[in-house]
């Protein structure tokens, strides 16, 4: 799987046509704030039906102007296809649309597994050392790119969450609509559950490939597991476990349980890599989680996805730098740069190179 070419026009501050990308290494390199983020987040965008980076749409539209589009062709296999994605905005609301092929996408569940990514950018060497928010979001954007059942579970789940928080601050009030309490709950519980199982057994499965590819880099030294920590222990106890938790959430306006807490725990020998692990040992196990992701998809799509690497050389030692390369010889990478000199340095050969100024590519800039 790779990307042809990418056209783009007001998205952010990009102003692209047809740019042509090889199936091998692509270097985007270029001073700050010239855009060479924007262009992997367009791909990602295009692929996932949202930013890799904002919440609101409207940071996705050039200042002062009120649409943006993305083209991607792309080839996976023996075929070819189009991805094209539009954003308008209408006062305060954002409309996004997407088309494959011209034929629009009525769902944004059947962009997943068309054109299949992994980012790894600084804030991912971060996985470990933040916010359980952090992880969720890990596993979240892997799974629904594999199932977009899955990602009808959480979006459904996140929608009922929403209206039973809204009902819990008016019990908070006025408890003549407590019947409609089990309501959401029941929702929140079937959805949960189905989550729970699918989430339980992603991170053992990720857990296995990461544990092999980390012993790589430490050379045995260090041995990586991760654990799936569900909120609720049992999926089969979701709605107990909710009804317990009743008066608490109704005196504090917020559901306390379920999915929306989960976290993943990353040990290094047996040791949680959060608290007592060094930044060079979490950024290690970072590493291989991310490479164990392309290792999941490749298994279970049969196909390469295209990884998008945003300035994370710079943030690596020079081991994990020669390990990191060594492993994307055979898929499409992107990689971003302020210094094209230190990436060539790391023996980076028939690479595509294109220089990002303003938002546009400057051909003669290389």
């Amino acid at each position: 799987m790779w990307v042809r070419t990418i056209s783009a026009s007001n998205y952010r501050n990009l102003s692209l046509s047809n740019v042509e990308f090889s199936p091998g290494i692509n270097i985007l390199y270029g001073d700050n704030a010239q855009g060479k983020t924007n262009i992997l987040e367009a791909v990602y965008f295009c692929a996932l039906g949202r930013s890799s980076r904002a919440d609101n749409n409207r940071e996705l539209v050039r200042f002062g102007l009120d649409e943006a589009h993305v083209r991607v062709e792309a080839n996976r296999d023996d075929y070819s296809f189009v991805i094209d994605s539009h954003i308008q905005i209408c006062g305060n609301k954002s409309i996004k649309t997407f088309s494959i092929d011209r034929v629009v996408v009525k769902n944004t569940r059947e962009l997943f597994g068309r054109l299949m990514v992994v980012l790894f950018s600084p804030e991912d060497l971060r996985l470990i050392k933040a916010g359980p928010a952090e992880r969720r979001r890990f596993m979240d954007m892997e799974i629904c790119q594999l199932s977009p059942v899955y990602y009808s579970d959480l979006r459904d789940y996140h929608r009922a969450l929403k209206q039973r928080n809204n009902l819990l601050k008016i019990l908070r009030k006025d408890r003549k609509q407590i019947d409609m309490l089990p309501v959401w709950g029941q929702q929140l519980s079937t959805h949960g559950q189905r989550i729970m199982r699918t989430r339980s057994a992603f991170v053992n499965k990720i857990s296995a490939i990461a544990k092999e590819i980390h012993s790589h880099i430490t050379d045995g030294k260090e041995e990586l597991s991760l654990t799936y920590q569900p909120n609720v222990e049992n999926s089969e106890d979701y709605s107990k476990t909710m009804e317990k938790a009743q008066d608490k959430d109704i005196l504090c306006g917020t559901t306390s349980v379920g999915i929306h807490k989960d976290d993943i725990i990353f040990t290094i020998n047996g040791i949680p890599a959060r608290s007592f692990g060094s930044q060079g040992q979490q950024r290690t196990a970072a590493l291989s989680a991310k490479l164990a992701e392309i290792e999941i998809m490749r298994d279970s799509a049969k196909s390469t996805p295209i990884l998008l690497l945003d300035d994370v050389l710079s943030e690596l030692d020079g081991g994990r730098q020669k390990f990191l390369l060594t492993q994307i010889t055979d898929l499409q990478t992107i990689i971003t740069c302020t210094g094209l000199e230190d990436v060539l340095a790391k023996n980076v050969n028939d690479a595509n190179i294109m220089r990002v100024m303003a938002g546009k590519i400057d051909k003669n800039g290389f």
